[in-house]
């Protein structure tokens, strides 16, 4: 018995819809003019028959395929969920198709990610930050593929960095927390500090601290992921010390967040006790019942500007070419600094 399974050609669709193979890959590559009522024809057929465009051997007689590896350090909190938001909705108006890892942080794992993601012969890569081992460097130079180096735009990008200034932003939330009146502070990050832009705007952040004359009392880092539920822990533990900060500045607002709930469920004021601060503004801020001050980040436009980067078709992506843009941040003073 021959259980052998013959796929749906795209000679069947056109068969099917009455149309030539060359519509059909018109259609299914998103190429050339075709009218509404034919591409609704086309598409219909093809979902009928149960045909599925095979990409990966349009991408071997290339040697390339409409995938882009997307390489993210996590998906633990929504801030790369709307940087991804970003990518996918300018790949989809090209016709592409991300392909994505996550590293946790690790630059081991983004070395093996970056090979493997490689091998599926992708048009170009997008990876967070500036900061790459030579291994995946190398792997990414020989592939020749194009990248787009995403969220951090204080370094050297291979071909282009597409961000914020990370410790302008530590600047901007340091400069702030003084005038206020703040003088001596605790920051509260996590990840065992393998967060390297929130490594940069700690040390803006602390580099404006020591020209005022103030003072960081402490770096509190925790070994664990972000969470509200680490910020709580790591608040409750910075206020119960014999010597108290007037603020603390917190690595993103998942950890602020957590601040925020401890001093609630403790009756600490906020910020006559202790002012709290922290980094992205993400859209659950709205819900609390206690504004927190923040930094304000672009994500989904970064998600967008780096999908139109990459998948256009250029072949300006050198190198020698390297630039950055700049989409800035917005402080938002809050109720709780």
């Amino acid at each position: 018995m021959n259980n052998k399974v013959t796929r749906p050609t795209m000679d069947d669709v056109a068969d099917k819809a009455g149309v030539s193979q060359m519509t059909v890959s018109r259609v299914m590559n998103g190429k050339g003019y075709i009218s509404k009522e034919v591409r609704d024809r086309v598409k219909s057929a093809a979902e009928e028959i149960g045909y599925v465009q095979n990409r990966l051997a349009r991408g071997l007689r290339s040697e390339k395929t409409p995938l882009i590896a997307v390489v993210l350090p996590t998906l633990g909190n929504s801030v790369f969920n709307d940087v991804l938001s970003g990518i996918t909705d300018a790949l989809t108006d090209q016709g592409c198709r991300p392909v994505f890892g996550v590293t946790e942080y690790s630059l081991e794992k983004e070395d093996a990610l970056v090979r493997d993601l490689l091998s599926w012969r992708p048009s170009g890569i997008i990876l967070a930050g500036l900061e790459h081992s030579d291994v995946t460097r190398k792997a990414i130079a020989a592939a020749g593929v194009h990248v787009a180096e995403i969220m951090d735009i204080d370094g050297a990008p291979i071909s282009v960095a597409i961000g914020l200034s990370q410790t302008a932003a530590g600047i901007a939330t340091a400069k702030h927390m003084l005038a206020k009146g703040h003088r001596r502070f605790v920051y509260a990050g996590s990840q065992s500090g393998q967060d390297l832009r929130a490594g940069k705007r700690l040390e803006g952040f602390r580099q404006t601290l020591r020209e005022a004359g103030a003072t960081l009392l402490s770096q509190d880092i925790s070994e664990k992921p972000s969470s509200m539920m680490e910020g709580r822990r790591m608040t409750s533990d910075i206020l119960a010390r014999p010597v108290k900060p007037d603020a603390i500045y917190y690595s993103n607002d998942d950890l602020a967040t957590g601040g925020i709930m401890h001093c609630l469920s403790e009756a600490i004021r906020m910020p006559q006790d202790i002012a709290l601060a922290g980094f992205n503004g993400l859209p659950f801020l709205d819900a609390l019942p206690v504004r927190l001050t923040t930094i304000q980040t672009p994500r989904y436009e970064i998600g967008k500007q780096a999908g139109k980067f990459i998948s256009r078709p250029s072949d300006d992506h050198s190198e020698s070419s390297a630039r950055t843009i700049d989409l800035g941040f917005k402080l938002c003073e809050g109720q709780t600094c």
